[in-house]
Parts: structure tokens; sequence; C-alpha cells
């Protein structure tokens, strides 16, 4: 056997064991999945039809709307999944990994199978997919802000746990100022300005004086809701028309575009943070990978002896990284009291920095994944509620843990590795 021959054996077999080198964890996760899917979305699926609207009442243009019975669209639906659950087994006997767009596409269709049978099995089997998708991507705003947060922080080799704390000190100083001002785009930027004040703390503890970035990031995240929770209490609660009633910042429709059927109430029919949102995602994303700046970042997130090596000042490139993931933090936290409530409530956060982390790392520290997977929890956010509405045997709390379920195996490496950057959460000493 000449050289060339044994290389390819050796990358597709193990030694003496016949068994290909790529990893057997995504077929045997699709497999599992369309199986599940063909077994209750199908065999065991409803009787009933599912009418899924793609416009709404009020569009200019109507187009007819789907309709799918529960069981038998469910058994097309499994079918289609086993059959790309046998193209990732194939490819893993052939020695190959199953490429990106097989777990997506695997994914849209499990998901789409699911709210099929959900919607069938309903007292009331109709439901506006324009209507569900523009309400999850609004939902979803403050997480993207905040998962964009977290992939700037990390890509250049800092953990940001206390994306919690930005959003909601950006929450709190976009609804104080905007009152104060009688502006609205001044509390948007005075948000930002508290973000990167609360990532600045960051960045001095954790890049100067080396503490721990995890447990800097948890007392952040504990000291901005104390402070926010003492001077909402002694300040905004006795004299709210003076400090918390913010201005709205109202949607804004593009003309002619608002108008396309299904994407148009989507895409085009957002507020300006909303808006801010696309461009946050595509300049970010810009920046780190078509750029020299992203490429000095990178640099210093894998490798920040080399990169200190090339002459890079890999402590100061984190410290206003940090500070920049900060400010677009701040921004998404102004999404609650400058759009969604106008007013500001004790821990209007809700959480929802910790969830923006799961979607960073859902996402593998890109802005367009982080985008949707952030989109993926603002999904089941906004069907939790539409499933008490029509009235679903399925308990709505199912849908709120399943982003949960579905990151925790995706970290687990179970539909793909996922690593972070070499170097985050590692602080560098120079020499």
């Amino acid at each position: 056997m000449n050289t060339t021959t044994s290389t390819a054996a050796a990358a597709r077999y193990k030694a003496g064991g016949g068994a290909p080198l790529v990893s057997l964890k995504a077929p045997v996760t699709l497999s599992v999945l369309a199986l599940v899917a063909l077994t209750f979305f199908g065999f065991l699926g409803p009787a009933k039809t599912a009418e899924l609207k793609i416009s709404n009442d009020g569009d200019a243009i109507r187009l007819p709307a789907l309709l799918i019975q529960g069981g038998t669209g469910g058994v097309v639906f499994g079918i289609v999944l086993l059959g790309l659950a046998a193209y990732s087994v194939w490819l893993w006997k052939d020695g190959r990994k199953s490429p990106s767009w097989v777990p997506i596409s695997f994914a849209v269709i499990f998901v789409f199978a699911a709210l099929v049978w959900i919607v069938a099995g309903a007292r009331d089997s109709s439901i506006s997919l324009a209507g569900l998708f523009a309400g999850s991507v609004t939902l979803a705003v403050p997480l993207v802000f905040g998962a964009l947060s977290g992939v700037l922080c990390e890509r250049v080799g800092v953990v940001n746990i206390a994306i919690e704390g930005q959003l909601l000190g950006g929450a709190f100083t976009a609804a104080l100022v905007s009152t104060v001002t009688q502006n609205a785009f001044a509390g948007l930027i005075a948000a930002a300005v508290a973000g990167a004040a609360v990532s600045m703390v960051l960045a001095v503890f954790s890049i100067k004086y080396l503490v721990n970035q995890i447990i800097v990031g948890v007392v952040l995240n504990v000291l901005v809701s104390g402070v926010t929770g003492f001077l909402y209490g002694t300040l905004m609660v006795p004299n709210k028309e003076l400090f918390n009633t913010p201005l709205h910042l109202d949607v804004l429709p593009v003309p002619l575009l608002a108008d396309i059927p299904f994407f148009g109430p989507i895409l085009f029919q957002q507020s300006v943070i909303g808006y801010l949102m696309y461009v946050a995602v595509g300049v970010i994303w810009f920046g780190l990978f078509k750029t020299k700046w992203g490429l000095r970042i990178r640099a210093v997130g894998e490798h920040p002896q080399a990169a200190d090596t090339m002459g890079i000042n890999v402590n100061r490139t984190r410290f206003w990284n940090v500070t920049l993931g900060g400010a677009v933090a701040g921004i998404g936290g102004s999404f609650f009291t400058l759009v969604a409530i106008d007013t500001f409530t004790k821990e209007i956060s809700g959480g929802r920095g910790f969830i923006a982390l799961a979607a960073m790392i859902f996402g593998r520290w890109n802005p367009i994944g982080a985008f949707l997977a952030s989109l993926l929890f603002g999904f089941a956010y906004n069907l939790q509620s539409i499933l008490t509405i029509i009235g679903t045997p399925v308990p709505s709390q199912f849908m709120a843990m399943l982003p949960y379920v579905v990151t925790i195996f995706a970290v687990a490496g179970l539909v793909g590795r996922s690593r972070p950057p070499a170097a985050s959460g590692i602080p560098y000493v120079k020499g």
C-alpha cells in the first residue's frame, strides 16, 4: 500500500478497528430525533388540520394559508428528517463530517413539524405565521444585543458574565435620562454609556488586576441589580412623573417594503433599536472576519503571546473591546424601557443576559450564529404566549425549556463541536 492510500485510510478508519474517525454523535442524534418526529408528530399526530396563515388581515397583498393535516403532515416531515439522518449516517460511514446545512435544515424542518403538531392539536387550530415570527424577532432584540456583546468580549479573550448587569443598567439609564431630557434618543445614547461603564469595571478588574473574570461578572450583576433596585425604590417610585416616564420609540414601517407578505412585518416594521440590531449584526460580523481590526481581535483571543510578538497591545485591545461590548449590551437594555414597556421596573431584564450568553455559545461565538440562536429563544418566548391563547394541550412550559435543551446538546457537541476562543477567560501577563 502506497503512502497516499495509507494516509487516506488512516483518515477514514481507526487503526485496527475499522471504524470511521468522524464522531458518531451527530448522526445518532439526528436519527433519534427523526424517529421521535415520525412517531409523535406522524403516527400519533392529531387528525385535525392546522391552518398556518402567511398573511395578516390588514396586508395589502393576501396569500392563502397553509392547510396541513396533523398526522399526515407529521409522517411526511418524519420521512424527510429520516432522509437527512440517513445521509448523515452515510457520510459518517464514508469518513466524512455532515456539512452545516444538514443540521440546520434538520432543525428548521423539525421545528416546523412540531409547530404543525401543536397547532393541529389545539382548540383553535389556526395561527398567524407572520405574527408569530414578527413577535419572535421583537422579543429577540435585547437577546441579540446581549449575545453580540458576549461575542465581542470572548473573541478578545474575556468571559462576559456581566451581560445581565449591562442590560439592566442600560434599561435603567435609558428610562431615567429619557424622562429627564424628554428625548428618547438621549436615553438610547445614555444606555450605551451605562453598559460601557459596567464593562469598564469588568475590564479593569479582570485585565489589569487579574481577578477571575467569572467572579467579577457575577459580582457586577448583583451590584447593578442592587443599585438599580435601590434607585428605583427611592427615586423612581415616589417621583414617577419626574424620573420614570420615558418617551417611546415607535415602530417605523419602511414604505412599500413593510407591505411585502410575510417578510414585511418581520423585517420592515421595527423600532429604531430593531433596525440597529440588523446593522449591528452585519457590522460586527464584517468587522470581525473581513477587517484588520477583526484579525487582531481574533489573534488576541486565540493566541495572545503571538499577537504580542506581532506588536499588538493585548491588554489595551481587550480593554477597549470589552468596553465596546458593554455599549452594545446597553443599547439592548434600552429596548425594555424605550420600546417594550414605557417604564422601568425592578429586575426588568428578567435574566435575559444569561439567555444571551447561552445564545452566544449556541451560535459558536459568531455574530450571525448568535443572532439566529437569539431568534430561536425569541421564537420560544412568543410561542409560549400563543400556545395559551389557542388552547393547545401541550404545556407552554415545554416550549419555554426547549431552547435550553437544544443549547445543552450544542454545547455537549452532539450536533457538532462547539469550541470557544482558545484564550477565553485566561488573563494575559506580558513577558
